[in-house]
């Protein structure tokens, strides 16, 4: 097995527990998101809501796929087949 090969192997385990991670503490995750997002707005003095609230909402689409991904979790996508 080559060097590449292993470093797959071992980036596909590390994935896989940060999706285990992930899929147990989805809601802490969501709120400490909300929470930096509210003190980093509060900070900026609104300047920038937009822009925090869209990184936000990315990243919480994020945190939702890695967390589906162990249970089989339909994506938003078209159905196979549509």
């Amino acid at each position: 097995m080559g060097l590449l090969d292993t470093l797959k192997a071992k980036t596909g385990r590390v994935k896989d527990k940060a999706g285990d991670f992930v899929q147990q503490h989805e809601d802490q995750i969501g709120r400490g998101l909300d929470k930096a997002a509210r003190k980093v707005d509060s900070t900026t003095k609104g300047k920038y809501s937009d822009r925090i609230d869209s990184g936000t909402g990315k990243a919480k689409d994020a945190i939702g796929r890695l967390s589906r991904k162990d249970t089989g979790g339909t994506g938003t996508g078209p159905a196979p087949g549509a």
